[in-house]
């Protein structure tokens, strides 16, 4: 049970604002025989539940973006909004993308999508991106 909830915590804190990278747990789980099913269930939670963080975190923290600890350049923030305002909330699909997606789930907040929305699409999307690597680990 520990393993799986190391995994949790890794994949959230690689979803949330922290550098961490779930993948390397994930593929090293799967490779000591842990079940890939619950290892895929608690890496895509533990990324959704990291991207909620942002989301929270964009709703209500935009009016400190001038300080220095603020999480994100304002070129990233740029690239997001644009990605954002081009795709609309279809481009939460790809919230599992790197410091993009990061920055998208942060937007969601700042431009206040629906969460319920913003849940069901954020996990869709994280879920098929360990799903795609978990299809490859078995595959090799």
């Amino acid at each position: 049970m520990e393993a799986y909830l190391g995994l949790f915590l890794i994949a959230f804190l690689a979803a949330s604002l922290l550098p961490a990278y779930s993948e390397v747990l994930f593929v090293s789980l799967m490779n000591a025989g842990y079940d890939p099913l619950a290892l895929w269930l608690w890496a895509t939670a533990g990324n959704t539940l990291g991207a909620c963080l942002n989301w929270v975190l964009g709703r209500y923290l935009l009016r400190f973006k001038s300080r220095r600890w603020f999480p994100f350049k304002e070129n990233n923030l740029k690239s997001a909004q644009r990605w954002f305002q081009r795709y609309g909330v279809w481009s939460l699909l790809m919230a599992w993308a790197p410091i993009v997606g990061d920055a998208l789930t942060f937007i969601a907040g700042i431009m206040r999508v629906r969460f319920s929305i913003f849940v069901l699409l954020t996990g869709i999307g994280k879920g098929a991106r360990y799903a795609i690597l978990l299809g490859f680990i078995q595959w090799l």
